[in-house]
């Protein structure tokens, strides 16, 4: 695959106004594992590898086992692997992702909110939204993943 464009040297001042909703993100109070299992969530439902390469990477730096990481996809079906909190926010990602289907039902709205606070919630959605931008950038101009990359300097 090769990239399109670089986006980021392209529009600059976009890239640093999501650099600070990222940033929002990181210090909203979620637990960072919950945000990265979110954004790994997300980029997986749209396919964008360049994300899925670099969240799971975070995930493993984080020390998120392997056994985990691999079940992500399935995680209402790894049982107790997965936190009851973690569980809310993957359905949540999956729910907000894929709106233009789903249209965010009231029970999917309220099993979240018997989880997050109406903060949390707000948070939880604008790093999903976020996510899904980012998602849409690297797809749209072909972002290589590192590990193709990478595999491609070997």
């Amino acid at each position: 695959m090769t990239q399109r464009m670089n986006y980021a040297a392209a529009a600059p001042g976009g890239m640093k106004a999501l650099g600070s909703v990222y940033s929002y993100v990181a210090q909203s109070g979620l637990p960072a594992t919950l945000i990265e299992l979110v954004y790994l969530r997300v980029s997986q439902i749209n396919g964008c590898a360049y994300c899925i390469d670099m969240h799971s990477r975070d995930l493993l730096k984080a020390g998120v086992p392997i056994e985990k990481l691999v079940l992500v996809p399935a995680w209402d079906e790894a049982g107790s692997l997965f936190s009851e909190q973690e569980k809310a926010a993957l359905a949540w990602a999956e729910v907000v992702t894929r709106v233009s289907d789903t249209h965010v039902p009231e029970a999917a709205y309220a099993e979240a909110r018997a989880t997050f606070s109406e903060k949390q919630l707000a948070d939880l959605t604008i790093a999903i939204g976020l996510m899904n931008a980012f998602n849409r950038l690297a797809i749209s101009f072909r972002v290589p993943p590192l590990a193709a990359t990478s595999a491609a300097a070997a």
